[in-house]
């Protein structure tokens, strides 16, 4: 099944980093947050990726073109350019590269790699979020349901704490960042090949507007809970959090995913 990880965005609320390379590229221990999310795929059976690219897009084809370079100790004949690499540690990934332009919407985006899909459903998420999800639960879900498409939710805690008082101002309670009991959407989508139809390479078509609105207002699209862990590098301070995770040995994505072996 083909997994769509959105990497063309300008990360606009991450200038500090993102002035000089995408989102996607931004390291958490030592390796692009674009890498964990593929491997959060990988490690449960789905290896086969498309990055629609955009802003610094050049940035990720050269990590995957250098990525066995990278990755291994290697010798190389400066006479011939032969080169033999050794300890190369293989990472049976299939990854499609495609440049959808600088300023394409999420929506126009998958339409645009829309011939590089030859299956009957595939899978969307964002280049900057990473989770503990059960991606064949996530399936299961989607194919039982019978619905076009498939969005995860997750319930975020308030940014800030929550009171209740009486008439008189008596504190009555008191909650610090308390757990909100609505649901946002965290990316971790499945789709029916049909819902391509409702995309259009127009590159104002935005995937969370039109398209996913009329699928929902004609009851073709479901939530699947996770109450699991989730979290974006959407700031600086996410950025930093997300680092000392996985500084700590306490990143849940990748015990999630059983810890990697790959490169």
């Amino acid at each position: 099944m083909k997994v769509i990880i959105m990497c063309g965005g300008k990360g606009t609320r991450l200038r500090e980093e993102t002035g000089t390379r995408p989102k996607p590229m931004l390291d958490i221990g030592g390796r692009p947050i674009l890498w964990h999310i593929m491997d959060i795929y990988a490690r449960q059976g789905f290896k086969d990726f498309i990055l629609p690219l955009g802003y610094k897009g050049d940035m990720i084809k050269q990590y995957f073109w250098e990525y066995k370079i990278r990755n291994s100790d290697f010798t190389i004949d400066l006479a011939s350019g032969n080169m033999t690499t050794h300890n190369s540690c293989p990472t049976d990934w299939r990854v499609t590269m495609c440049d959808t332009g600088q300023d394409t919407m999420k929506g126009a985006r998958i339409s645009q790699v829309a011939h590089h899909i030859d299956t009957q459903r595939f899978m969307v998420t964002y280049g900057d979020g990473v989770a503990d999800i059960d991606l064949h639960a996530l399936l299961d879900f989607h194919i039982r349901s019978g619905n076009t498409g498939t969005f995860t939710g997750v319930r975020m805690p308030s940014r800030f704490g929550a009171v209740q008082t009486d008439e008189q101002g008596n504190i009555l309670s008191w909650q610090e960042k308390p757990v909100l009991n609505e649901y946002i959407n965290c990316g971790f989508f499945v789709f029916e090949r049909e819902f391509l139809n409702y995309l259009s390479d127009d590159p104002s078509c935005d995937l969370e507007k039109e398209p996913l609105e009329r699928l929902a207002a004609e009851g073709r699209l479901g939530m699947y809970p996770h109450d699991g862990f989730w979290h974006c590098m959407d700031t600086l301070r996410d950025y930093n959090d997300l680092n000392a995770m996985w500084n700590s040995g306490s990143a849940p994505w990748a015990a999630a995913a059983g810890g990697s072996d790959v490169c």
